[in-house]
């Protein structure tokens, strides 16, 4: 349909979004019913196109020669046909997987909300509710693991099945899938440790979930960060692919909830993090305090109240929040700041974040 309207000159799957969405298709039907006029055309576009009308007039301004005009039905006659085709299928498709036995009692344990809503679905995605089904035949909702999707789920279930027992292990798993070290070795000596090809499209879609997971913020994209930043874009996808394979065996062969396996690994990453922001504030001169702790009078630490937040490391001394009032500085002095968030430090004089006010005392630490 793009061909043909490029040879009449209109230039209208240029303004619009989607040439086949609801203003596209009413244009094309009014084109091919006989109508020539643009500026009657464009009265047909959706009120939430952006482009405005004289410009999708512009748009519409072409040669309407028979033989492009001819074209232009045949292929939209094929789009129609096609999208009806589809839609059979995604109809023989939810038979099909109505006939697998069910894992779970979706009435006892109905399937959690979605943790990503979207306002619409996928270009390619079915019609009807497809991580109700994969949900019900596999025991455990698959698309709840950062990166898979219901299409990456469906496309395991349709190279794998829903039992993964002919498995021994989770690393046989990773084998067959070509996403380990498949090591050639001569004398003693590696001379290769490439991963091998497989016919399966399942590592290509463990694959396409471990690149989603380049903006994720959950432990495993963190994890997918540093292996891109260590080794490379195709390395890290690679491994990032290993370990997602690793868990949905993990998922699918003991039927246990996705929080209970990531829980642990969270608190592991948030121990990394924290470990790290010391060991920066220390190489800076700096010290870390959390929220809940306060320097006392005494030069000792307390318990913080509601209206006395915690400390900021300045420069080898403590002020109660940044961006405290000029002139404080001497040690007792009472000063005006404003309190901050946990694990935040006071960097080159700047303030980091700021609300209400607090009173309190500038002592120097101990070194």
């Amino acid at each position: 349909m793009q061909k043909a309207l490029d040879q009449m000159n209109l230039q209208i799957h240029h303004v619009i979004s989607d040439v086949t969405g609801l203003t596209g298709l009413s244009i094309l039907d009014a084109i091919l019913a006989g109508e020539r006029d643009p500026t009657v055309l464009a009265r047909l576009k959706d009120p939430r196109v952006k482009a405005s009308e004289a410009t999708i007039v512009k748009s519409l301004v072409g040669d309407y020669r028979p033989e492009h005009v001819f074209t232009l039905r045949q292929s939209l006659a094929a789009y129609r046909y096609f999208q009806r085709s589809i839609a059979e299928c995604d109809i023989e498709v939810e038979k099909l997987l109505g006939q697998f036995d069910a894992r779970v009692d979706v009435e006892a344990s109905p399937l959690p909300p979605p943790k990503v809503r979207r306002k619409k679905l996928y270009s390619n995605e079915p019609s009807f509710d497809l991580r109700q089904h994969l949900y019900r035949i596999f025991g455990v909702d698959l698309t709840a693991v950062p990166g898979i999707n219901v299409l990456i789920a469906h496309c395991v279930l349709a190279e794998v099945g829903p039992d993964l027992s002919k498995f021994r292990s989770a690393s046989a798993f990773a084998s067959w899938l070509g996403l380990c070290p498949d090591n050639d070795i001569s004398g003693g000596k590696i001379l290769s440790v490439r991963t091998r090809k497989v016919a399966s499209r399942a590592p290509l879609a463990f694959r396409m979930a471990a690149n989603a997971l380049f903006k994720s913020k959950s432990w495993l994209g963190g994890y997918y960060r540093r292996m891109r930043a260590r080794l490379g874009a195709p390395k890290a996808i690679t491994a990032a692919a290993h370990k997602l394979a690793r868990i949905v065996y993990h998922l699918l062969t003991t039927r246990q909830p996705d929080e209970s396996i990531f829980a642990k690994h969270e608190q592991a990453a948030r121990a990394r993090t924290e470990a790290r922001l010391r060991a920066q504030a220390k190489e800076l001169g700096l010290q870390l305090l959390p929220l809940s702790r306060r320097m006392c009078s005494s030069g000792g630490d307390c318990e913080a109240s509601a209206s006395d937040p915690g400390l900021v490391a300045v420069g080898g001394c403590v002020r109660r929040g940044p961006d405290c009032s000029p002139g404080a500085g001497a040690a007792g002095t009472p000063i005006r700041c404003r309190p901050i968030d946990w694990a935040e430090t006071w960097m080159a004089g700047r303030p980091v974040r700021n609300s209400d006010t607090a009173v309190g005392p500038y002592r120097p630490l101990s070194h």
